[in-house]
């Protein structure tokens, strides 16, 4: 009998601004639930850099403690503006450092994706 090997979690967390309205993140939790629905085999969750919880930190602590050894950081701004730019980056960065072992991957904001601003479009023309 040979033994098993461990199968490598990835993680996905969307990543978002956050807000005091409680209703603000039901959207971005909607989003997380669809991708839980698609994709069983990876860790999902929401993280928020100020007004609500959880932060980033948390999530991924949480993330590798599962066991996950690739975790994807998707920004959920429309605009690439100072969080996107330079907020995200640098809470990366310190993510990369306290956790060297893990594989952290920023993908840019979802609103410079073609497919968003095409799918926005879209929504504006034949709502």
């Amino acid at each position: 009998m040979t033994a098993s090997t461990p199968i490598a979690l990835s993680g996905i967390i969307l990543f978002a601004h956050g807000s005091r309205d409680p209703l603000w993140k039901l959207p971005i939790e909607a989003v997380a639930r669809r991708i839980r629905e698609r994709q069983t085999e990876v860790l999902v969750d929401c993280a928020y850099l100020e007004l609500t919880t959880p932060d980033l930190p948390s999530v991924a602590s949480q993330m590798i403690a599962s066991g996950a050894h690739h975790i994807r950081i998707v920004p959920m701004f429309l605009g690439v503006g100072r969080h996107a730019r330079e907020d995200l980056p640098v809470l990366v960065a310190q993510l990369q450092a306290t956790h060297p072992l893990i594989e952290f991957e920023l993908q840019s904001a979802i609103g410079e994706n073609s497919q968003m601003i095409d799918l926005m479009a879209q929504i504006a023309i034949d709502p």
